[in-house]
């Protein structure tokens, strides 16, 4: 749908830094994460937590108590009358939460939803499922996040598969995946203090020292092109390596979504980042990294734009072959994308990712002034996510 008085104020779209999985916030359940992060980030706006009027939480790894999740958290950062949705589509669940966000300030025209998305894909559950029918009633096993990674159950193949096939059908050379991973890095390097725009701080408890503080990404390799040359593919045949595709990671981001006055008002004279569409779609069974490109197009189309509009582009892109691809579909200059880096270089917690991105976005159109951006990505076997914005 068209959204015509929704809007984030400017500097209320955040997230923490991410870290790689099994890294310093291994041990910290998403939901604490969430609290965390959240607090610091009103806090720091001083938006007191009371003038809530809904929540969307966003996860997709389950974590004790999730089951009150939305309503624990809602209560546990000051806003105990407010409740709302709790969504979880892999990795496009941040368009998803804000879709739904957006579409609740556009329906009622009032009011204040705070959007909060996080996953800790670090240790991830391993749940038991009743099964009487089997041999001696044995039970069904299924590790939540590596067994998800290793087989989409429709696609009947590896997440690293699906990008193996779009290679395929664009042709892709392995020099040509590799160059596109190592431009995201170099964007990334150039200036990674600059994440700090819409970064909060996370504070991890230890028992006999002071807090750990986390205020930039964990994970981020350093990346040339003859070290990205020496790496062995996945497929001895194929083009993808641990070089030029993500890492897991754990994080926690937000927004506050509101109406376009409400949003100027909150952002005391900065501006605001108007919500113009929402595209999702899917692809051809297990070819996932070509679902940004309809996405993207979904999503202008619903904001009644062309991608000649578009003045900036952020991506959700565990391979770098989704980039490559988005590149020979479109013709949008792979430079200017992802200007600051992407998740293919800081990692990817699934529900945050997408959110970390929209806050990113914002923050590169409001360094040049203002101007149209899209975020766009892929999600779960063959699914796609995107989102159109206005920084005004």
């Amino acid at each position: 749908m068209p959204f015509t008085d929704v809007a984030i104020p400017l500097g209320y779209a955040w997230s923490s830094p991410f870290a790689r999985w099994q890294g310093p916030l291994a041990e910290v359940s998403s939901l604490d994460l969430a609290v965390g992060v959240t607090r610091r980030a009103l806090a720091d706006r001083g938006l007191p937590a009371d003038q809530l009027t809904a929540l969307v939480l966003g996860w997709t790894v389950p974590q004790p108590e999730i089951f009150y999740g939305a309503t624990t958290v809602a209560a546990r950062i000051g806003a105990e009358g407010v409740t709302g949705p709790m969504v979880s589509q892999a990795c496009a669940t941040g368009v998803a939460a804000l879709h739904a966000a957006a579409a609740e300030v556009e329906r009622t025209g009032a009011g204040l939803t705070l959007v909060v998305t996080t996953d800790r894909t670090s240790n991830g559950p391993t749940l038991l499922y009743p099964s009487p029918s089997r041999p001696g009633g044995a039970l069904r096993s299924e590790h939540w996040v590596l067994d998800n990674f290793n087989r989409d159950p429709w696609g009947d193949a590896p997440m690293w598969r699906t990008a193996e096939r779009v290679a395929l059908a664009g042709s892709m050379t392995r020099e040509e995946v590799d160059a596109m991973a190592l431009l995201r890095h170099e964007q990334y390097a150039a200036d990674p203090g600059w994440h700090a725009r819409y970064l909060v701080p996370v504070e991890v408890p230890r028992k006999r020292a002071d807090p750990l503080v986390v205020d930039t990404d964990i994970g981020v390799h350093p990346t040339t092109a003859e070290g990205l040359a020496k790496l062995t593919a996945a497929d001895p045949a194929g083009v993808v390596t641990a070089g030029s595709q993500t890492h897991p990671a754990d994080g926690a981001a937000g927004h506050v979504v509101t109406t376009v006055d409400r949003a100027r008002e909150l952002a005391g004279g900065e501006g605001v980042a108007r919500i113009l569409g929402v595209g999702t779609c899917r692809v051809g069974r297990a070819m996932m990294p070509m679902a940004p490109v309809p996405a993207a197009r979904a999503a202008l189309a619903d904001a009644g734009l062309d991608l000649g509009a578009v003045d900036a582009v952020t991506t959700h892109n565990p391979f770098a072959v989704n980039d490559v691809w988005f590149v020979q579909q479109t013709g949008f200059p792979a430079e200017t994308m992802n200007a600051h880096g992407s998740s293919l270089v800081f990692g990817h917690p699934q529900g945050p990712t997408g959110t970390r991105l929209i806050a990113q976005l914002i923050e590169t159109l409001r360094e040049r002034g203002g101007g149209t951006g899209l975020f766009t990505g892929c999600a779960a076997g063959d699914t796609g996510a995107a989102v159109v914005l206005r920084v005004e």
